[in-house]
């Protein structure tokens, strides 16, 4: 059995000390064989936030990947959004999109932020031609047999919860990736976890989403998402901060 923790929007500059604090002994305690990240774990993409989220990252002393969010695109400098835009990464850069070794799990990274978008709102999900195209390729070239977990920060359709990501292209994307084998896809952004089995390309694929350990919650607690994967199939379990009011 796979056991994973699955965690999101941690918001460095925002963050809730208590949560983080909490789901490192809940880490430490019980060894996940991996944490997946999925996006912003800073508020601005400060280089100092993201400093503070590698020294936690590297404090749980797990395996652990990245994805990441719109919030870390740099919020106020819009040269670096535009020409440099990960550039204050570079105290995360070996946890991006890192490669897990998971016996009978790949994890497969879907990329859902954009420096530019034809819309008013730039912090909702876009799914690109070549970002799909990626994601699709490291799927083929997975073990086979092997149960794919794809991560992006942007729900690709609504999961029902409060907040949305409104993701272009999201539903193609979705359709792509369930022919072409993956199991699931886990997203955060929306600060409230859910576990929404929809049918796309005539296949069965699961939308699981995390809450946060930030102080922006939304209708629940901070929380994290635990992932128990055996025999090809996936048990998600939330685990909710029991002493944290919810918004």
């Amino acid at each position: 059995m796979i056991r994973l923790f699955h965690v999101s929007d941690l918001h460095f500059g925002a963050e809730d000390k208590a949560a983080l604090d909490w789901f490192r002994e809940r880490t430490l305690a019980e060894q996940p064989d991996a944490v997946i990240l999925t996006g912003d774990l800073t508020m601005a993409a400060r280089a100092r936030e993201f400093a503070a989220a590698a020294a936690w990252l590297r404090s749980l002393e797990r395996p652990v990947t990245v994805e990441v969010g719109n919030h870390d695109l740099p919020v106020y400098n819009p040269l670096l959004r535009f020409f440099l835009p990960y550039r204050r990464y570079r105290a995360l850069e070996a946890m991006i999109e890192a490669p897990l070794d998971l016996p009978g799990v790949t994890i497969v990274p879907l990329k859902t932020t954009a420096r530019l978008q034809l819309r008013f709102d730039w912090s909702k999900g876009l799914v690109t031609g070549r970002a799909l195209r990626r994601s699709l390729a490291l799927i083929e070239a997975a073990p086979q047999g092997d149960v794919i977990l794809v991560t992006a920060h942007h729900p690709l359709v609504e999961g029902g919860t409060r907040m949305d990501g409104r993701t272009r292209g999201g539903r193609k994307a979705l359709a792509a990736l369930a022919g072409a084998g993956a199991q699931a896809v886990l997203t955060g952004h929306v600060h409230d976890p859910f576990d929404r089995p929809i049918t796309a390309a005539g296949r069965a694929i699961r939308l699981i989403g995390a809450g946060t350990l930030s102080e922006r919650v939304r209708s629940a607690r901070p929380s994290y998402n635990e992932l128990r994967i055996a025999a090809g199939a996936i048990d998600v379990t939330p685990h909710f901060m029991a002493d944290a009011p919810a918004a």
